[in-house]
């Protein structure tokens, strides 16, 4: 994710090896779910996914560390990212 940390919105580049489908979720520090920012069917290539820092609901989350988890057929990988305000 970059910038890191953000303020207020961070993007996550990703590429997919192969046509699937690609989920990018955002979990808080506890591991609740704050956000889906990516589930569809996707073609192989690289990608640019935008986070605005905002919950399933559309509210401004606060400031602090964030994980993001991509899920791509097989491949699962998570990494975090800071909010500050």
């Amino acid at each position: 994710a970059y910038p890191n940390p953000f303020n207020p919105e961070t993007n996550i580049e990703f590429s997919v090896p192969a046509d699937g489908h690609v989920k990018i979720d955002v979990f808080n520090s506890v591991g609740q779910l704050v956000n889906s920012i990516v589930d569809q069917d996707l073609s192989a290539g690289a990608y640019t996914a935008t986070w605005e820092a905002l919950d399933v609901s559309g509210n401004q989350v606060s400031s602090g560390v964030y994980f993001y988890r991509m899920e791509a057929g097989d491949f699962t990988s998570t990494r975090s990212m800071t909010l500050l305000k």
